[in-house]
């Protein structure tokens, strides 16, 4: 007989326990935010104890790459820009940016931006997830002032996935046919800008 947690209304773990987190998760995630969202609101949500999601997932980071399936760490892509001095990582950024959708990430990243596009739920998920995972950290690599934080990730943000939706999936020639140094070279200065120059 299959032990119940002990408190009222929450399921233990079954076959579509995992599946029925994620949802709750990409609700929660969607609505509140990472910061606000918490283990404990998205087992309310999902009719769980935390602890299950806790055994499927591990940590709250861990739930939302669940989440977004990232075509692609961007840690790991961020990480070798953040000892350079600042002066150089507008263009980095770029670089590494083009180089991740020219790549074999490239496919799946498509089908994730043409998706966020479409549903607005998937949308709020990605503006988070490259905002939190991708943009701040470069931020804060070079000291940006917490009260400017927002304004130039945003800015950051709208021109690189405004770029990776012109130019991967609308297929504007004008972005799609130049090579990615040409593009690198006429977008990094504006990135340098928004992360330390006058916004």
């Amino acid at each position: 007989m299959t032990r119940r947690s002990g408190r009222g209304g929450r399921r233990p773990g079954s076959p579509d326990t995992r599946g029925q987190i994620l949802e709750a998760a990409r609700t929660e995630f969607a609505r509140s935010g990472f910061g606000g969202t918490t283990i404990r609101t998205v087992a309310a949500a999902a009719a769980v104890d935390p602890a299950l999601v806790h055994h499927y997932f591990g940590s709250k980071q861990q739930l939302f790459e669940a989440v977004i399936d990232p075509p692609a760490d961007p840690r790991a892509i961020v990480a070798p820009m953040l000892d350079l001095p600042r002066e150089e990582m507008g263009e980095a950024l770029v670089r590494q940016f083009l180089a991740l959708w020219d790549g074999p990430p490239g496919h799946r990243a498509r089908v994730l931006m043409t998706t966020a596009v479409t549903d607005p739920t998937t949308g709020a998920l990605l503006r988070e997830f490259v905002l939190m995972r991708a943009v701040h950290p470069v931020l804060a690599a070079v000291a940006t002032p917490r009260r400017e934080r927002d304004l130039r990730a945003g800015l950051i943000t709208s021109q690189l996935m405004g770029l990776a939706l012109a130019r991967y999936v609308l297929a504007f020639p004008e972005l799609a046919k130049p090579t990615a140094d040409r593009l690198v070279h006429a977008i990094a200065p504006t990135i340098q800008r928004y992360l330390t120059g006058e916004v």
